[in-house]
């Protein structure tokens, strides 16, 4: 799996996305998302990290979802179907939660089952102190290289920054 071709290290650069599922800037930013991972592929390894926000009442039971979505095997399906949803999530709540994960084919029982008893609730509450200890404020949130670039005010060429650090530290090897 090495590439010889390449000066950089085989290691890939790592691009945390700090999302919150109840966000409609993240739905925006997904189009970001999804040309950051056919740009690098397996030279980036792009993380969904959570920050769930106080004023949406269903984002941090979303993040929880999205960690049983992750541990069946279809993490970024299921977080761009919630996404897709903003709305729904924001009247319909939980239920939908569990509702995208029968439309995808996933264990809705075992969702159901995940968000009463709260196994990933350590998962995202780590993320969510890890994020208020770098300074993340708002969603979408990049951090590459030790670069936090926050998408939450505006997302104008944030795309062509998260891309100028990564493909420097790829360079660098």
């Amino acid at each position: 799996m090495n590439d010889s071709s390449t000066t950089g290290s085989a290691s890939p650069v790592v691009i945390d996305f700090w999302c919150e599922l109840q966000c409609p800037d993240c739905r925006t930013a997904l189009d970001d998302v999804r040309a950051l991972r056919e740009r690098y592929g397996d030279r980036a390894e792009l993380r969904l990290r959570h920050f769930p926000l106080e004023k949406h009442r269903h984002s941090f039971a979303a993040a929880q979802a999205a960690e049983e979505a992750l541990e069946q095997g279809k993490g970024w399906e299921y977080v761009e179907a919630v996404l897709a949803r903003v709305e729904d999530l924001d009247r319909k709540g939980e239920p939908l939660l569990v509702e995208v994960a029968r439309e995808l084919g996933l264990d809705a029982e075992e969702f159901d089952t995940a968000l009463v008893d709260g196994r990933h609730i350590l998962i995202v509450d780590a993320d969510q102190a890890e994020g208020k200890a770098i300074g993340v404020t708002g969603t979408p949130t990049y951090v590459v290289g030790g670069e936090r670039l926050d998408g939450g005010k505006s997302q104008d060429g944030l795309r062509e920054r998260v891309e100028e650090i990564a493909d420097r530290l790829l360079t660098r090897g």
